[in-house]
């Protein structure tokens, strides 16, 4: 069963856990009873037949076999970067005695500090692999889609899968083992259904429609604060595929003057300039070892 990805409908740390997708559907279809242009698109562009949206369904069995296979078994784990960090603050600056804070404390401190931390390497991230050449032919496995779907979340080279890997490996890792070393290991997540808890809001308000065509702001204010599913959209555009790398929070990109936001058109077309580079499973995994494309 795990090696075609049906268990992430049953993983509350997975995009597409059932209750992400089942409050993503209801949220659209409110959506759409108010903004019926929506729905006339869909129809229009045949999203979930159309020809890119089958390749998203094909990969994302792929991929799911290939990172329980090759990709899992090479990734750092998080509990060995935890363990260096603390040996390495005992090594630095000996040992202290756990900072005198209430456990409820501690245990949302850590719980925010792990969302806030893991949200701002992701913007870091998500840039580089659009700033650097390589890196950026390995992310467009990703911006290739022509439509966008839940399951174009998935669509994902392995070697960004791997660098993504490290990078919570490495800010869970690191964020772990200095507040055990500051507070004990008497440390904890807030969580609900097994998940983060904001981790578990952020799928609940709607993650799964920053992969479809409902493109749903959140005002002016708040989109400097959180991104939303309509500026992730933007993103995907070739116009404005250097604006809006964060994942949650929209705050990274407006310190860094990355920040895009616009009224809403129904009609955003998606994808790269060369468009027939990534028409096969084969293509998707081997295109950026053969192929030279500017950022």
């Amino acid at each position: 069963m795990e090696f075609f990805g049906l268990e992430y409908l049953f993983a509350s740390h997975q995009r597409v856990f059932w209750l992400y997708i089942l409050s993503a559907f209801l949220i659209a279809l409110v959506y759409m009873k108010f903004f019926p242009a929506t729905l006339e698109e869909y129809k229009k562009r045949k999203i979930w037949s159309h020809r890119s949206a089958l390749m998203d369904y094909k990969y994302f069995v792929l991929i799911s076999l290939i990172k329980v296979v090759f990709i899992l078994p090479l990734i750092l784990s998080s509990k060995d970067v935890a363990l260096w960090m603390m040996l390495f603050l005992h090594e630095q600056f000996g040992y202290i005695e756990a900072l005198s804070l209430s456990k409820n404390a501690v245990v949302v401190l850590y719980t925010l500090t792990l969302f806030i931390v893991g949200d701002f390497t992701r913007y870091w991230l998500h840039r580089l692999l659009h700033r650097v050449p390589f890196l950026w032919k390995v992310h467009q496995v990703h911006h290739s889609a022509e439509v966008l779907n839940p399951l174009t979340f998935y669509r994902v080279h392995p070697i960004e899968n791997i660098l993504f890997g490290i990078r919570y490996a490495m800010s869970v890792g690191v964020i772990t083992g200095i507040f055990i070393y500051l507070f004990g290991a008497n440390i904890g997540l807030v969580q609900i259904v097994g998940a983060n808890i904001f981790v578990f809001i952020f799928g609940l308000l709607g993650a799964n429609l920053r992969h479809s065509h409902v493109p749903l702001r959140y005002g002016d204010s708040l989109e400097k604060i959180f991104i939303s599913p309509y500026q992730h959209q933007l993103h995907h555009t070739v116009e404005y595929s250097n604006t809006n790398f964060g994942g949650a929070l929209a705050l990274w990109d407006w310190m860094f003057h990355t920040l895009h936001r616009e009224k809403i058109r129904v009609n955003l077309e998606y994808g790269l300039k060369e468009k027939s580079s990534y028409n096969t499973v084969t293509q998707m995994l081997l295109q950026p070892f053969y192929t030279r494309k500017k950022v």
